[in-house]
């Protein structure tokens, strides 16, 4: 288990190396590619969930995934939290270290870019606050994004998955991410989020945990719940 609980540390982390990277890319001063917009940063985490899929092989990404893997019955209860927690840390060091490469560009960005697009650069947000249809936005994309997951899994012909993976990613987002940011996981929510909390910005602007609880929380994991149990119950999966 700790071989995969190190994958799963090292895979989310680089997938976060990329989501947080194009947000410091396209909102901090100093960037080359600031503005870019979101069809950017959609396609960038597409294609850094893709990488981190073929340099790491095997790996969730993802609570809810490891959560609809455990109620399938392919990998041991006792792994869930484990490798949940790897994921979260994953996703929190590897924002730490793109913190790091652009201190600069946040240094220049201070004034003129605000504390919360300095957390949302972090996390995900709702562009209209409704919790409630905010919790069922993130259920929706996340049941659409395991589901869409476990079935492509069924595919053997090497190289395939993490290209469709990464094709999903980017399909989600740009038909169903514009009400919340579509987190669809704990880890790519609350790992960099965590992140935010803990570095020391300048009139920094709260980490907003009550909405990380519900939506990219609550939210992904009764998706991926209701997921797993769907692709069983209809495709035997």
């Amino acid at each position: 288990m700790m071989h995969q609980m190190i994958s799963e540390f090292l895979a989310t982390g680089l997938m976060c190396v990329f989501g947080t990277g194009v947000f410091c890319n396209n909102v901090l001063k100093g960037s080359k590619y600031r503005g870019s917009g979101d069809i950017f940063v959609v396609t960038t985490w597409g294609f850094g969930i893709t990488v981190a899929l073929f340099v790491f092989g095997g790996v969730s990404l993802n609570p809810a995934m490891v959560l609809a893997q455990c109620i399938l019955g392919n990998t041991p209860w006792i792994q869930l939290i484990p490798l949940s927690l790897a994921e979260v840390f994953g996703g929190m060091c590897g924002s730490l270290l793109v913190y790091v490469m652009y201190k600069d560009q946040f240094k220049a960005s201070e004034g003129e870019v605000s504390p919360t697009a300095i957390r949302n650069i972090f996390s995900t947000a709702p562009e209209i606050r409704n919790l409630p249809r905010n919790f069922f936005a993130e259920f929706v994309a996340t049941f659409i994004f395991i589901g869409s997951i476990l079935a492509i899994s069924e595919i053997k012909t090497a190289g395939v998955v993490p290209i469709a993976v990464g094709i999903l990613t980017w399909a989600v987002g740009m038909g169903l991410g514009g009400t919340t940011g579509f987190a669809m996981n704990i880890a790519r929510d609350w790992g960099p989020r965590l992140a935010h909390s803990i570095i020391p910005f300048k009139n920094k602007a709260t980490s907003d945990w009550k909405y990380a609880l519900v939506a990219p929380g609550l939210g992904s994991i009764c998706g991926g719940v209701v997921a797993a149990l769907f692709m069983h119950s209809y495709f035997n999966i």
